[in-house]
């Protein structure tokens, strides 16, 4: 896992420095998903992640950002600052993929 969190951190980097900020979460989306499987990584998009509760299995509309090679998942975020409820967040997100 180490080394997919180092590609996936260099290739983060090189899009930020070749567009810079201010760019759509998709943008980014779609230029990661690319530098990616550029690596030979294998990459998913918007991964839905039903929500099970109880008998119940609510298609929710949450989805992954990327999920990479079936263990990393990326949650992008275009903000100025990261909050308690971005972390809330990926963590709801790594508990329901288990």
């Amino acid at each position: 896992m180490d080394e997919i969190t180092k590609v996936v951190i260099g290739a983060a980097m090189k899009i930020h420095s070749a567009i810079g900020p201010g760019v759509l979460e998709s943008v980014y989306r779609k230029c990661l998903q690319h530098e990616l499987q550029k690596s030979g990584l294998h990459v998913r998009t918007e991964v839905k992640l039903p929500v099970p509760y109880d008998s119940l299995v609510l298609e929710s509309g949450y989805r992954l950002d990327l999920l990479v090679e079936n263990e990393v998942v990326i949650e992008l975020k275009c903000v100025e600052a990261l909050l308690p409820i971005h972390k809330a967040q990926l963590l709801t997100y790594l508990r329901l993929a288990k």
